[in-house]
């Protein structure tokens, strides 16, 4: 019988014990934290290991790097940054194309942390209504700003940006954008289930275009373990790409390929029977067929 929202993870917890059932998520809070704690390191403790914002930054003053989302916006406008931006969002293009999936919005986004509590909260809650928003919608909020910007002359996407917002907060206080913030949590909790993330980010959108052949990928290692308990489909924030791979057909990869996963691990932590592990997308196995 397949498990409550509400519990999901517990059977792995008491299987396996609490750090099994969430030690991706314990790393990825601990380099969410990372990435925050090297931006006040110039501020709070007199050496620069980041100096600027999510937006873009420098790495030890000498690598840049710049939000891909940004920099495409400006060139909509018809202006070219500065060659150290460019140089910025090349740099961060060529790591998250190799790295994987979006690995921004499940290691790196400071707004994931907000998104996950309110999908927490959600199932705790047992609030289950959720409205039909297509998750293609991203990429067409996506196409709309860069042809915005490009209609307006200005960085459209910037006014309204929650990312960014959380990311100034965090750095440099609290400031008038963060009720966008207060906004993603709410439209998570009580419209749509993992809405901003799954539905609506341009943010995450791009990055799924750009970590769309990344090398970083979760397996299902063996479908027959699957007990269909539902564990990973209650946490995954994008549900959708577990079906191919754990309840596809024989010809179908046991690799989750969708550019949408956000390669958080989740699906790892919270699966008693250890369906999937994390591995690389050149290990294309094919289940074998099973002969009668």
């Amino acid at each position: 019988m397949a498990n409550s929202p509400k519990y999901a993870g517990k059977e792995a917890r008491e299987k396996w014990g609490f750090w099994y059932a969430n030690r991706f998520l314990f790393w990825r809070r601990v380099s969410q934290l990372a990435i925050l704690l090297m931006f006040w390191s110039g501020p709070y403790w007199g050496y620069w290991i980041l100096k600027g914002n999510y937006s873009g930054s420098l790495l030890f003053d000498v690598i840049p790097m710049s939000d891909p989302l940004i920099v495409a916006e400006s060139l909509a406008t018809g202006y070219l940054p500065e060659i150290t931006t460019l140089i910025g969002a090349l740099v961060i293009v060529g790591i998250y194309a190799l790295l994987g999936s979006k690995v921004f919005c499940g290691w790196v986004c400071p707004l994931n942390v907000v998104t996950d509590s309110a999908a927490w909260l959600r199932r705790k809650l047992g609030i289950r209504q959720s409205a039909k928003i297509s998750r293609n919608l991203r990429y067409g909020i996506l196409a709309m700003i860069l042809v915005g910007s490009a209609v307006s002359g200005s960085l459209l996407w910037e006014w309204i940006n929650p990312v960014a917002a959380l990311g100034r907060a965090l750095i440099y206080g609290l400031g008038a954008t963060l009720w966008l913030v207060i906004v993603v949590f709410l439209f998570d909790l009580v419209i749509a289930e993992h809405g901003w993330c799954g539905h609506l980010c341009p943010v995450g959108a791009t990055y799924g275009i750009i970590g769309a052949k990344g090398i970083l990928r979760i397996k299902v290692k063996d479908r027959s373990l699957c007990d269909n308990c539902m564990d990973c489909y209650n946490v995954c924030p994008e549900p959708q790409v577990l079906r191919a791979p754990l309840h596809g057909k024989n010809n179908e990869s046991l690799l989750v390929l969708s550019k949408d996963c956000i390669s958080c691990g989740r699906c790892i932590d919270v699966c008693a029977e250890k369906v999937f592990t994390f591995t690389h997308r050149f290990k294309q196995d094919i289940p074998v067929k099973s002969v009668n």
